[in-house]
């Protein structure tokens, strides 16, 4: 399986992305060399592409996969594509605060601990459905790395369209997640515009 090996604080760093938008409270102290410099159109629409696949950790292949499914259903692409991505099991994880990170959503689900409906789940991109009930093991839920993962994740904003009981180690999902729901700072018009050449 392909892996992002990517330093985060660099890639943030030439994205011009915060880190705190991919749950790290570090900071890069070091400045972006590139000055002034202006960035054609192309380049402002494949930088775009880039921040959504680096905040979701998703690769090319299947983003470009995401992208035709969204062009296929009814509505705008743009908004369809980043719901698409919000619903992915790691990010439900991690929005639900189960995860101080997505790379640590994703390895949480990969190691099997995660239950969707009460059968176990171990696909990261597994797109989850309004009423879905997402909890951790049993025998995760006694884990005290965890406990300590809530205990630092406690004070994160849960979105309005899930329902987080941090305590049981369990999250509901009211409803599928609109467009104004999700906060993201990525401008999808850019990215339908890239692969509609």
């Amino acid at each position: 399986m392909a892996v992002n090996r990517t330093p985060v604080l660099k890639r943030c760093r030439s994205l011009d992305l915060d880190p705190i938008v991919l749950g790290y409270n570090k900071k890069s102290r070091r400045q972006s060399n590139r000055g002034n410099r202006k960035i054609s159109e192309y380049g402002l629409q494949l930088r775009e592409k880039q921040k959504a696949k680096f905040i979701y950790g998703v690769l090319e292949k299947p983003f470009h996969n995401y992208y035709e499914k969204a062009d296929r259903q009814p509505g705008m692409t743009g908004p369809n594509l980043m719901i698409m991505l919000e619903r992915r099991l790691d990010n439900v994880i991690f929005r639900s605060g189960l995860a101080r990170t997505r790379r640590e959503a994703r390895q949480i689900v990969d190691h099997k601990h995660v239950l969707v409906n009460g059968k176990k789940v171990n696909i990261p991109s597994y797109l989850i459905k309004a009423g879905d009930v997402i909890e951790l093991t049993e025998k995760a839920k006694g884990s005290v790395k965890y406990k300590d993962i809530v205990a630092v994740t406690g004070g994160r904003l849960v979105p309005e369209w899930l329902e987080a009981d941090q305590e049981n180690f369990k999250v509901t999902v009211k409803e599928l997640p609109s467009r104004d729901a999700i906060d993201v700072p990525v401008d999808e018009m850019l990215i339908v515009e890239l692969y509609s050449k």
